[in-house]
């Protein structure tokens, strides 16, 4: 397990800082799913900008566990961001073609990292989960680690697509994480797949329900099917 950098410390802390002086209201289930030692995968739904952060601080604050997360290239392009990112040592996905992002992301678990992955791979605007991409089903059947599925409920209510950044007084937040689940090498990926997107399912189910704040009729941060005014379907883009 390495040491995270000089960097990822500040950059962490930044980030942390900025949901601090909010004072979120960050509740943590299941945290004692997450290995403290060896390669893993955690598996985190997407709702927001921020699931990164509010799904990796678990691990990084109580287990001392850096997350490296999987994130698209085109934010290590960003002016100064960018730079803070590889500097941080997370690994950027091209979409269409991230061959080289897998081989780095398994190398990392065989080395005992923990890898963060958002297996939608897009914010999902309807706020229940999109199709899941088979990649970290893969890297871990490969790297012969264990993946946690975690889900991370309220956040997106500070900042997501097609919203703006929403200043957000003590903030509920439910970051859930579930019992690991072990894949063979010779897993069926789509198999695998359909199994951790399942679990991701059980323990949003769950976050949900332990939200301290009943939403209003209609409410735009709540999905469709239990009555919110999020949009009841989206196109989800080939990647």
């Amino acid at each position: 397990m390495t040491t995270p950098s000089l960097i990822y410390r500040l950059a962490a802390r930044a980030a942390f800082s900025i949901l601090d002086v909010q004072r979120f209201q960050l509740r943590t289930v299941g945290l004692e799913h997450v290995p403290t030692t060896g390669g893993v995968v955690l598996a985190v739904n997407h709702t927001s900008y921020w699931d990164f952060f509010a799904a990796g601080r678990g691990p990084y604050e109580q287990l001392g566990r850096p997350p490296r997360i999987l994130a698209k290239e085109s934010l290590f392009r960003v002016p100064v961001f960018g730079s803070m990112m590889r500097s941080a040592e997370h690994v950027p996905v091209t979409r269409g073609a991230g061959r080289d992002a897998f081989e780095v992301a398994v190398e990392r678990l065989e080395a005992g990292e923990l890898i963060l992955v958002l297996p939608e791979q897009t914010i999902s605007p309807t706020l229940d989960l999109l199709p899941f991409k088979t990649g970290a089903v893969r890297m871990a059947a490969r790297a012969r680690v264990p993946v946690i599925p975690c889900a991370v409920w309220g956040i997106h209510r500070f900042h997501t697509v097609d919203r703006r950044l929403r200043w957000s007084w003590r903030l509920p937040v439910e970051v859930h994480y579930g019992p690991p689940l072990a894949f063979d090498p010779d897993v069926d990926a789509a198999e695998g797949t359909g199994r951790l997107r399942t679990a991701v399912q059980e323990v949003l189910d769950d976050a949900i329900a332990a939200y301290p704040e009943a939403p209003p009729e209609g409410a735009w941060w709540m999905p469709a099917r239990l009555g919110g005014g999020a949009p009841p379907s989206f196109e989800v883009p080939d990647f």
